[in-house]
């Protein structure tokens, strides 16, 4: 076991920025109360519509990076409108709750009719609490959805439309009992869930979880329950909550190793396994399916990220190129309310780099993913994302 964790200690260093950035969920809400959705700031038809940019410019080296991906992102999107003028004011949270709130209260009393940001959890809860008051709705780049509601939106890949999806095509091809391996702690959790729910919706089955500490004994040992579940449950899938930075890879040697053929029994992922590359190396992951925004999009949105600023963005700047688009579609409408709760949760949902996306009334984003597979160590697409909501996957 010591020398399993020293060789896949190394893959997880390469993916560990990358894979660390889409674990923004350990933050436990805070109650909006009766708040339905912000009614928006009015939108005067022609007028140039400020929006406030919150990220986290002075925090860590880490989240400098990110701010600066987001915010070149969010120009970008505005240098793309066609009819909509939006004026870009940038705030800096510096990651923490405090500033953050004390940030959306300045972006309000400069006029900013609607909050795009902010990057974690906390903030983005803080930054609702301050908004409420106004009327004024928040996109927030998270991807808790637990701190979805009232007038807090979330812009970031939720595990609940994750699983939902592939949980949908793995019964369509006969996958449907399911087991799910999830760390004990408050992503673990909210992964569990969003299993055992996506499960029930679309008539599989979790026939066990199984949850683990991550240390070298607690994956070891659940490694061995997930073998041992498979067998005694008949199970024809695993669905692994982790992510590349964390116990992904062990699991994808261990699991083979413990006679869990990934030919036999399919294994499902949660997160991404296209970002970094490298996560493609693994063997144990070759004849997975996980799912990922439409390529040919991410691709498209790549290119031109990396000729206008020189290098490639960081995954999660898709985020506030979206955000801007959707901002941007709905003021180029010319009504007074254009950003109100209503507009944005419009049934028909909007075009982002990313893919077709659309605010839910529970005020989580629902997005349309692709199906992946890992053939090779090459990524390829099973079944493409939907572009449209009428589409197949809807």
């Amino acid at each position: 076991m010591f020398a399993l964790l020293r060789r896949t200690r190394k893959a997880s260093a390469r993916i560990a920025l990358c894979a660390a950035a889409f674990a923004l969920t350990a933050c436990q809400p805070v109650s909006l109360g009766n708040i339905v959705g912000g009614s928006g700031g009015s939108v005067v038809a022609g007028q140039p519509v400020t929006v406030a940019l919150l990220v986290p410019k002075t925090g860590s080296s880490g989240d400098a990076l990110v701010a600066a991906n987001l915010e070149n992102a969010a120009r970008l999107a505005i240098a793309d409108l066609d009819g909509a003028k939006i004026n870009l004011a940038v705030y800096d949270t510096a990651g923490n709750e405090a500033q953050a709130a004390a940030v959306t209260r300045q972006a309000l009393s400069d006029g900013a009719k609607i909050i795009l940001g902010p990057l974690y959890g906390g903030n983005a809860n803080a930054a609702g609490l301050q908004a409420a008051s106004s009327g004024v709705n928040v996109l927030a780049f998270t991807n808790n959805a637990g701190l979805a509601g009232g007038n807090v939106f979330v812009l970031g890949q939720t595990f609940e439309n994750s699983a939902n999806r592939l949980t949908r095509y793995a019964v369509s091809r006969g996958k449907r009992r399911i087991v799910s391996v999830a760390a004990d702690n408050s992503a673990g959790q909210v992964g569990r869930a969003a299993i055992a729910s996506a499960a029930a919706a679309s008539g599989a089955t979790v026939v066990a979880e199984v949850t683990y500490g991550y240390s070298q004994q607690g994956v070891s040992t659940a490694a061995n329950e997930v073998a041992n579940a498979v067998q005694s449950t008949s199970a024809d899938a695993v669905f692994l909550a982790s992510n590349a930075n964390a116990a992904l890879p062990f699991f994808a040697q261990l699991l083979p190793e413990r006679g869990v053929d990934p030919t036999v029994t399919q294994y499902l992922g949660l997160t991404r396994w296209d970002i970094p590359p490298q996560t493609a190396d693994l063997p144990g992951l070759q004849g997975g399916w996980f799912t990922m925004p439409d390529p040919n999009l991410t691709a498209q949105f790549d290119s031109r990220y990396s000729a206008a600023y020189g290098q490639p963005p960081h995954p999660l700047a898709g985020l506030a190129y979206d955000g801007i688009a959707a901002i941007g579609a709905l003021v180029k409408q010319g009504r007074s309310d254009a950003l109100s709760a209503a507009a944005l949760t419009q049934s028909a949902g909007f075009n982002g780099v990313n893919g077709v996306f659309r605010f839910q009334r529970n005020g989580v984003v629902e997005r349309g993913l692709a199906i992946a597979t890992i053939r090779n160590r090459q990524v390829v697409v099973l079944d493409p994302a939907p572009r449209s909501f009428g589409g197949f996957g809807f």
